[in-house]
């Protein structure tokens, strides 16, 4: 009876995990996806360029791979007066609906069907196919060209009463890869271009904010551009061999793929940090969610595109964070920097945090570690090039730091550098509030890239000066007996002067001293206009007596 239960408690386990719902989705095409858009990179151009009459001369190039996706409509009811050349190889429909002010111009041989409002403002005439050609006829023509446009699978453009002009941008028209959707003054809608999925039933809040962008492997995309808006994703790329990933971001993102990766911020590409050959939709949704831990994704997309380049933006256009904007990539704008912090401690252990608010002593050595954000699982280093401290106030000071760097493993700290330094250089200054300024290099393997630069308020005190403490002559052994050996060594020397006084001058000693002592008296009574003559005399005299007596 057990085992009947075993087994049928194990058959219902079965059958549970059989019909519960797989975590992948399948990816269908979309015309408003509302967290991927896609713009194709193209042949095109932008200048200055506007006639004297105020008309402006652009140039649309239509291209319809899928002849049953070919009718499209033009809308021009505000536009500014304009000279609007169209031109198409492929079999295609358009209605217009445009003002007085605009001209369209077709060639006659081409298979472009126009149905216009009944402006009766469409010419034909006998122009090149050829783009370069093509402009230098249109500047023949209308004196110049200012813009030149191309566009697949178009749906719908519309042209309000913006000026069509770039202004800044030289009047010659050269052609160049260009984003469509940096071209403001037009509105452009395409056909779907995307096949896409979500799969945000059951997320959590611990869950990352998980994106996937999966190239078919039929596909001739080799060139992909992400913009990557949401600040808290989670991008897992995968895509043929060859395919080259440039990521645009103002802050730093989570990103793995099978393919090399250009940042915007380091010089060298990362090489890939998984292998997939599978463009499976359903085995790529399982390796990211596996690669990043998760139970959930916000977006699969699979773009779909004959381009060899296309321009990927990732958010939402509800205006929630991540807000997608069809504005041109930041590719003029400086390139984003990797959040560093810089946190210092006084000991080399690295275990007590100073605060902001404390003060350090000028005389201590400061210890510093800076650390950074992470890439997905790319190992990216950080080194530090130089160091200064500038003061603040109306005249400024700034010095150059030395420091040491310090040793720092991969385990004690990872993604992080530390290095030491001393502020006594500056304590014959007297301002004690300094910004502590860092440049730092991101490096992988042997390549460095410029990694930005992190900053540390710094508020410096001299040191305590202790009062002089008066000396103190503490005399050992050794002194006190140079001491008596110096005292010694006087006394010799003072009785060898007298002996020497003694042999020159004949100076008595001993018991002439008293003789000569005895007849002082008579000497002196005897009186003398010169007493000390004369009784120099005296003595000289006794003393001879004295001599001669013995």
């Amino acid at each position: 009876m057990e085992g009947c239960v075993t087994w049928s408690i194990l058959l219902l386990c079965i059958t549970v995990a059989a019909s519960a719902p797989s975590q992948t989705c399948d990816p269908k095409e979309s015309k408003d996806d509302p967290w991927v858009y896609m713009s194709e990179k193209s042949t095109g151009c932008w200048t200055s360029f506007v006639r004297d009459d105020k008309a402006e001369v652009h140039i649309l190039k239509l291209n319809f791979p899928d002849p049953t996706k070919n009718f499209f409509e033009l809308t021009m009811k505000n536009a500014r007066p304009m000279n609007l050349i169209v031109t198409s190889t492929d079999t295609c429909y358009g209605l217009n609906n445009i003002s007085a002010d605009v001209n369209i111009y077709i060639n006659v041989n081409s298979s472009i069907k126009l149905f216009d409002n009944g402006q009766n403002n469409t010419h034909k005439e006998a122009f090149p196919t050829q783009d370069a050609e093509l402009i230098e006829w249109a500047k023949r023509r209308f004196g110049g060209v200012t813009s030149f446009t191309t566009i697949k699978n178009l749906n719908k453009i519309s042209i309000a009463g913006a000026q069509g002009i770039n202004l800044g941008s030289p009047p010659d028209c050269k052609l160049r890869i260009e984003d469509a959707s940096e071209k403001h003054f037009m509105q452009i809608a395409v056909s779907p271009s995307i096949k896409s999925c979500s799969l945000q039933q059951g997320r959590s809040s611990d869950d990352p904010e998980l994106h996937i962008i999966n190239i078919p492997e039929n596909s001739s995309i080799r060139n992909v551009t992400v913009r990557v808006e949401p600040e808290k994703a989670s991008v897992f790329l995968r895509g043929p061999q060859g395919t080259t990933w440039t990521i645009i971001s103002s802050h730093f993102v989570k990103i793995v793929s099978n393919n090399n990766i250009q940042l915007t911020l380091f010089p060298n590409q990362i090489p890939p940090g998984i292998t997939m050959n599978s463009d499976n939709a359903h085995e790529v949704q399982r390796k990211a969610l596996e690669y990043f831990p998760a139970s959930t994704f916000i977006s699969y997309s699979e773009p779909i595109s004959q381009m060899s380049a296309v321009h990927l933006v990732l958010g939402r256009r509800d205006g929630t964070p991540g807000t997608l904007l069809t504005e041109p990539p930041t590719t003029t704008r400086s390139p984003p920097q990797m959040p560093l912090v810089m946190q210092l401690y006084t000991s080399p252990d690295y275990r007590s945090p100073l605060d902001p608010s404390t003060k350090v002593q000028s005389d201590k050595r400061i210890y510093a570690e800076i650390s950074g954000d992470i890439i997905g699982d790319i190992e990216l280093t950080i080194k530090v090039i130089n160091c200064f401290v500038h003061s603040k106030g109306s005249c400024p000071i700034v010095r150059e730091l030395p420091f040491i760097p310090e040793i720092c493993s991969s385990n004690s700290c990872p993604k992080s550098t530390r290095l030491s330094f001393s502020l006594d250089h500056l304590q014959e200054l007297t301002t004690t509030t300094w910004d502590l300024e860092c440049s730092v290099q991101l490096c992988h393997s042997e390549n460095c890239g410029e990694g930005g630069r992190v900053k540390r308020n710094l508020e410096v005190t001299q040191p305590c000066l202790q009062p002089p403490t008066p000396p103190c002559f503490d005399f050992g052994l050794p002194g006190v007996l140079g001491i008596a050996f110096g005292g010694f060594l006087i006394g010799v020397l003072l009785i060898g002067a007298l002996w020497f006084i003694k042999i020159k001058t004949g100076y008595p000693t001993g018991l002439d001293m008293r003789s000569t002592a005895a007849s002082l008296p008579g000497c002196i009574s005897r009186g003398s206009a010169n007493a000390r003559h004369k009784l120099h005399r005296c003595i000289m005299g006794t003393s001879s007596r004295a001599t001669t007596a013995e």
